[in-house]
């Protein structure tokens, strides 16, 4: 086979073959996807288990697809806003059905103001639990100082 002298700019480009600019859907193993969002294999294999993700299975391997990717952060961002299971069912199945479902939409706004008002009533308690641990922290100070100056008056 004889190189071509031509310069680059000057040869033919022949077309690609057709399976090559088809690009194969990216697949993912348990373990990528368990790096990638540093959870555990059996945290993701829990999610399935629950409804959560359904991945291909090659022989006893699993295989992740794009859209599986996508439910297992949808998931995790759910656990992370503190949504139960079934309210991160709601919202990653929301993410499979058409988007201009306005009664679904209803309802997992009706779902994140009950968790907003929720979260919003935890943090008024832990705001009022600080200021009590910080008067209790003032009086220890205080009777602190009384003890000192006593012991130093002994000596």
């Amino acid at each position: 086979m004889v190189a071509s002298t031509r310069p680059a700019s000057l040869r033919k480009s022949r077309p690609s073959p057709p399976a090559a600019r088809t690009a194969e859907p990216r697949a993912f193993s348990i373990t990528e996807l368990a790096a990638e969002f540093d959870v555990t294999p059996r945290a993701i294999r829990f999610y399935e288990d629950v409804g959560l993700l359904t991945p291909a299975r090659a022989g006893r391997n699993r295989i992740y697809t794009h859209r599986d990717r996508t439910r297992l952060k949808l998931t995790l961002r759910g656990k992370r806003l503190g949504l139960s299971l079934s309210e991160i069912k709601q919202l990653v199945d929301l993410y499979d059905s058409p988007s201009d479902t306005a009664p679904q939409l209803q309802a997992f706004l009706g779902v994140l103001a009950a968790h907003r008002r929720l979260l919003e009533q935890q943090r008024e308690d832990i705001e009022i639990t600080l200021a009590e641990i910080a008067q209790h922290e003032a009086r220890c100070r205080v009777l602190l100082a009384g003890v000192s100056r006593k012991d130093r008056n002994r000596a």
